[in-house]
């Protein structure tokens, strides 16, 4: 049983020789609701390449107009943006079209992965297990979506990360305060079937047939309330790595979170949340974070690390993952044309 540590990983072991990947951007900041988480990544992602000898650069989009990537000879960016701006396209469409390679999903990708909605429908599309759901546009929608999914039910902004405006709905009471709570955040609101049973997070590495995912972090927060207090800024949630599941339950959620991957064209790296069913012990795949944190408190650096995979070395091996969707780049190799 363990905690996640108060800071990112990063080995004592004297600094490397440079890799030479060229002058490389980590933006972080941005203008989310999660910028505030986007910059401690940023910064974890920062000390972590500089310790690995990369000319890494602080940039944020919120301060900085994008068109100074390319006047100031950046090659390479690394985005440790989070939420709408960041992971869901845009900055990855600039990137495109700035031709410099960047890290995670592509445009389209990004695009649908942030949209829980089309990402629900291409997983059912799939076969793939996704709780039930329905789309709301109104607080009498929402009442009426409790009554269709059971309670409980979650509500939540479609577009949004980091459990930001989500709430567990139990009675129709409580439906009015949670549309206007989600609304909030996104015109788009998901109500969606509670599952109760087993939280666990999967962590996948690579692209195409080449993907693998990570150990499963079995997550137990206080009470069951897994919400953006806990998860990044208290030490009482517990992250069990090994966790505790059937060794062939395990191998089984890692098999079907890597098609979830496959199936929207994630590569570089992504992280996905799923529910184990307490009675049939069936996973459901709840969504898929194609800019995962990197956080004291974020659970891919903790599941690379039960790989073997050092903070220092996962960001280096993400970063030379970078990649263009248009023609500079190898499906399994570096980037052309980078320096």
């Amino acid at each position: 049983m363990s905690t996640a540590d108060s800071q990112p990983f990063i080995s004592a072991r004297p600094q490397p020789e440079r890799i030479d990947l060229g002058k490389v951007a980590v933006l972080m900041g941005g203008a989310s609701a999660e910028r505030e988480i986007s910059l401690m990544s940023g910064q974890g992602v920062l000390q972590a390449l500089i310790s690995q000898g990369v000319d890494a650069h602080a940039f944020d989009p919120a301060e900085r107009d994008l068109g100074e990537l390319k006047r100031a000879g950046f090659s390479r960016c690394f985005i440790a943006l989070h939420g709408r701006f960041g992971e869901d396209g845009t900055v990855q469409g600039a990137l495109e079209l700035l031709g410099i390679p960047y890290t995670g999903s592509g445009v389209m990708a990004s695009a649908m992965a942030i949209d829980k909605v089309m990402t629900k429908r291409i997983w059912r599309s799939e076969g793939l297990p996704t709780p039930a759901w329905q789309q709301v546009d109104s607080a009498t929608a929402t009442r009426l979506a409790l009554a269709g999914l059971g309670s409980p039910m979650i509500v939540k902004p479609d577009r949004e990360g980091s459990t930001i405006g989500l709430t567990k709905v139990t009675t129709l009471d409580q439906c009015d305060g949670a549309y206007a709570l989600a609304a909030r955040h996104d015109a788009m609101v998901l109500c969606e079937q509670f599952i109760s049973g087993d939280e666990v997070t999967i962590a996948v590495l690579g692209s195409g047939a080449s993907a693998r995912a990570l150990p499963l972090i079995r997550i137990v927060a206080l009470e069951g309330n897994y919400d953006y207090q806990n998860k990044y800024f208290t030490n009482t949630t517990q992250y069990l790595v090994p966790c505790g599941l059937p060794e062939g339950e395990e191998t089984h959620i890692q098999e079907l979170v890597l098609k979830a991957y496959q199936v929207l064209g994630c590569r570089g790296w992504a992280r996905a949340d799923v529910m184990v069913d307490a009675r049939t012990r069936q996973p459901y795949l709840l969504e898929i974070n194609t800019s995962p944190g990197m956080t004291g408190h974020s659970l891919v650096p903790m599941a690379a690390k039960a790989a073997g995979i050092s903070y220092p070395a996962l960001c280096a091996l993400v970063l030379q993952q970078a990649a263009l969707d248009y023609g500079m780049a190898d499906a399994d190799g570096p980037v052309k044309g980078a320096t």
